[in-house]
Parts: structure tokens; sequence; C-alpha cells
């Protein structure tokens, strides 16, 4: 067998149209998967025991069906009840949903790593407890949680590679008719290979390096 990468050269528009919308689903489901994450998140923080309830069994169902069964089910099982949604769609709204539930978690850890004093403090300076959540709870929240919220990120990307099941030519899909086209598997998929682990570093380095710059006023102080 030989390495002929060369063999590429006439698909690498079809590859970088795929690598377009990869990004482009990723972008808007972690988009999505974050604002819901924060909403799930803070229902299960609240004192409402229906609501700290409902946002668990999301949490709950999200993380325990498998991504691919939860993506077949919009795409397939929603048109039965006169609900159709195109691929991209159905892709983008699938990576949220699951995306929500992982950064809940996120969100929620982040939430109760809050000193109580702090809350404490502003509900005695009188702020309303939306306001507390609003300007207080939320930024600290979020800063602490970046590191957790690139790893989310990392993974709405690798799982977006199943995506191609629906018939979406995301980076994945296009990677396989193009080994269809060229006979060169080898080829094809050692440069999605690459392609997945060079964007992956890249978001866990950006995370990381988002991380200590949000929170570089607390390591200062903690020297």
């Amino acid at each position: 067998m030989t390495f002929d990468p060369t063999l590429l050269a006439p698909y690498l528009p079809d590859l970088a149209a795929g690598a377009r919308l990869t990004a482009l689903a990723c972008a808007l489901s972690l988009a999505g998967g974050l604002a819901l994450g924060v909403i799930v998140a803070l229902l299960r923080a609240s004192a409402a025991p229906l609501a700290r309830r409902l946002a668990g069994i999301y949490v709950d169902i999200f993380r325990n069906v498998p991504f691919i069964v939860q993506l077949f089910f919009l795409f397939y099982g929603l048109p039965e009840i006169g609900i159709e949604l195109d691929a991209f769609s159905t892709g983008v709204l699938a990576l949220s949903l699951a995306g929500g539930a992982f950064t809940s978690d996120a969100v929620r850890a982040g939430i109760l790593a809050i000193d109580p004093g702090v809350i404490e403090a502003a509900q005695v300076s009188g702020l309303s407890r939306r306001v507390i959540y609003q300007k207080i709870v939320l930024p600290i929240a979020l800063r602490t949680s970046v590191r957790p919220l690139g790893s989310v990120f990392v993974n709405l990307i690798l799982t977006s590679s199943i995506l191609s099941a629906i018939t979406l030519n995301e980076v994945t899909g296009a990677a396989k008719i193009v080994a269809a086209d060229t006979f060169a598997p080898f080829e094809v998929y050692a440069l999605l290979l690459l392609a997945y682990v060079s964007l992956t570093y890249l978001v866990s380095l950006t995370a990381g390096a988002l991380h200590r710059h949000l929170n570089r006023d607390r390591a200062l102080g903690a020297r």
C-alpha cells in the first residue's frame, strides 16, 4: 500500500464545504446548548421542587439515551406526528438538546461552587433574586465553568460526526463520499483524523487560555 495524499486534491473543496457545515452546526449548537444549559441549571438550583424535578428528568433523558437514538427520533420519528425538519436543522436541534444537558451540569457546578456568603451579602444589600442571579451568580458560575464548557464543546464537535447518519454531508459525511469515489479510505480518514485532532486540541487550548484570563484575579489573590 502506498500513501498518496495527492489523490484528494480534486476533492478538497468538497471536504472544505463539509468542514464549514460542521463548524456552523457546532457553533449554533454551542449557542443553543449554552442557553438551554443555563436555563436548566437555574431550574435545578431553584427552590421550586417541581422545577428541579422536571429539569432533572430532562438531563437524565439526554444523558442516558444514545445520541444516535435521539437523532433518529427527531429526524424519522417527529414527521410521523407532523413535525418535519431538514437534516441540518434536525442536527442542530439534536446537538443543542444533548449539549444543553451536559452544559447544565457544568453551569450548575459553577453555581454550587459560589461561596454562600456572597449571595447572603447581596441579599442583605436588598438586591432581588433576579438581580443577584443575573449580575452576580451567573457571571461567576460561567467564569469558573469555562474549562468544563470547553470539554462540552469538544464533545459536540466529536458527536457531530454522527449527523452523517441522517444524510447531512458534514465533514464526516463528505469524507465517506470521497473515500467511495477515490477508493483511498486510508488517505481520506487519515486527513479526517488529523482535522478532528487539530480542531479539538485548538478548542481545548482556547478554553484553557480563556479560563486563565477570566480567573487571573483569583490566581493573583491566592498567591
